[in-house]
């Protein structure tokens, strides 16, 4: 079983995924949070509420809400990648299920961009619970980023 590290946080990338992930309306609602970051990549964390599961009888997140913390947490290993606060939007996510996720437990993704170009960012992604090398999804993404000095992180947001 992989363990997460502890890591600094206090430094810049640490602080854009606090942000990012503050900022959006959605992430907030349903409490995503990082939980490690690297020069690269992102760890976050899905913590288990009844309110986001997706069948009552078996108890299993919702697919939306894993949905969710992939695509934001994908954002964020842009946004670590880049070093700072950039607009970017979602230009395609592919996400493969491999396994339901257990009920009553937390979900965690790690991001990781992977490739930058000057408009495009690729990023992939793997969601877990306990056990990073038993993943239950896996996505791939790709993310525009912004051609111009326009908003950072988040449309209109300061």
């Amino acid at each position: 079983m992989t363990r997460l590290n502890e890591c600094d946080r206090t430094g810049q990338r640490w602080q854009l995924a606090e942000r990012f992930f503050d900022r959006l309306p959605h992430g907030r609602l349903i409490g995503l949070t990082p939980v490690a970051v690297e020069p690269d990549a992102v760890t976050a964390r899905l913590p288990y509420q009844p309110e986001l599961v997706g069948n009552p009888d078996t108890g299993v997140l919702h697919g939306g809400a894993i949905t969710t913390l992939v695509d934001q947490t994908s954002g964020v290993a842009v946004l670590v990648a880049l070093n700072q606060g950039e607009a970017i939007a979602t230009l395609d996510l592919r996400l493969d299920y491999l396994r339901a996720a257990q009920p009553e437990r937390d979900v965690y993704a790690r991001a990781c961009c992977y490739r930058l170009t000057p408009h495009i960012a690729f990023t992939q992604c793997s969601v877990y619970q306990e056990d990073s090398d038993r993943p239950v999804a896996m996505s791939m993404a790709t993310f525009m980023r912004a051609s111009d000095s326009g908003p950072s992180l988040v449309e209109g947001a300061p």
